[in-house]
């Protein structure tokens, strides 16, 4: 069956993101919902990997599975540098980072309300 991108929620790519990330072990993973405060995108997920070279095959994974189950082409900056992935899976945009870079930026105080729920359920 061919899948095409637009036949899928975004709850549903959401659910794939977050399974793709803890197969592959990354850490600290967070969704925040962004329906009502980004015309971006629906949501944004961010998880941490140990290492430069684990945050570029935890990115490089999730890519293939996005378009091998939901025939979504993401579009990927930072994985050569391994420090701070961006993929842009449409409804879903996924930061992966090392921790150092992670704690450096914050994104999660940018984009979550106060008192908002941070830890994805895994």
């Amino acid at each position: 069956m061919t899948s095409d991108a637009s036949t899928h929620s975004s709850e549903e790519l959401l659910e794939r993101i977050l399974k793709s990330l803890d197969d592959d072990k990354a850490e600290e993973i967070v969704k925040i919902d962004l329906r009502g405060k980004s015309e971006m995108a629906d949501w944004m997920v961010i998880a941490s990997g140990r290492s430069t070279r684990q945050v570029a095959a935890i990115s490089e994974h999730l890519v293939d599975v996005l378009k091998q189950d939901f025939g979504v082409l993401s579009k990927v900056e930072g994985k050569d540098a391994g420090d701070w992935v961006l993929i842009d899976a449409g409804d879903v945009i996924v930061h992966v980072f090392r921790p150092e870079v992670r704690e450096f930026y914050q994104l999660e105080k940018m984009w979550l309300s106060p008192g908002e729920a941070t830890a994805s359920a895994n």
